[in-house]
C-alpha cells in the first residue's frame, strides 16, 4: 500500500485544536527572515484552516496555533523540523470549543507593541517561561501564558497586534 499525500483522520479531528509553543530562532536569523517566515506561515496556514498568533522577540518565538487536530498537529512537526527553530518546546495543547483568533492566518506582535502596552503577563523576556511538564494543569506559568493570550483576544483590533510585517515599524 502506498502512503498518501492526504492527511489520515483520527477520532477527534473535527473538534478545534489549541497549541502553543516556544522556541529559539537560530543565530543569524534576522527581520526579513521573519518577514518570509510570516508570508509562508500565512499563506500556508490559510489552505490548512489554521489560525494564530505569533510573538518574537529576544530571538525568541511565542506561538498559538489552533484549528483542526490533524492540521494543527502537521504544522507543529513541520515546525519542529524547521531550521529556523531551535529548542522547541509544546507549552500547551487542548481542544477548544471555538478559535481565539478566527480571523488571523498568523497575527503577529512586534516587540515594539509589547514595550508600549500594558499587557497584562508581559515577560520582558520568554526567557523567563520555564517550560512546563506534561502535567502542566494549574502552573503558574500556563496562567501567564493564557493571560497574554486573553489580553491580545481583547485587544486584537487595537494596539495590541500587526497584521503586517516585521519591518513596518
Amino acid at each position: 500500500m502506498q502512503p498518501s499525500s492526504e492527511p489520515t483522520q483520527t477520532p477527534g479531528d473535527g473538534a478545534l485544536l489549541s497549541l502553543v509553543y516556544a522556541s529559539r530562532a537560530v543565530v543569524g536569523f534576522g527581520l526579513d527572515d521573519l518577514d518570509d517566515l510570516l508570508a509562508h506561515a500565512r499563506s500556508a496556514n490559510a489552505r490548512a484552516g489554521v489560525t494564530g498568533l505569533l510573538l518574537f522577540r529576544d530571538h525568541r518565538f511565542l506561538q498559538l496555533l489552533e484549528g483542526p487536530a490533524t492540521a494543527v498537529r502537521e504544522k507543529m512537526a513541520y515546525i519542529a523540523e524547521d531550521p529556523r527553530h531551535d529548542q522547541v518546546t509544546v507549552l500547551l495543547e487542548e481542544q477548544v470549543p471555538a478559535r481565539q483568533f478566527p480571523d488571523w492566518s498568523m497575527g503577529y506582535a512586534a516587540e515594539t507593541t509589547l514595550q508600549r502596552a500594558a499587557v497584562p503577563g508581559h515577560r520582558t523576556t520568554f526567557d523567563d517561561l520555564d517550560f512546563l511538564p506534561d502535567d502542566h494543569g494549574g502552573a503558574p506559568d500556563l496562567a501567564a501564558v493564557r493571560e497574554l493570550l486573553q489580553w491580545f483576544r481583547q485587544d486584537r483590533t487595537g494596539a495590541g497586534a500587526d497584521v503586517g510585517t516585521a519591518r513596518a515599524r
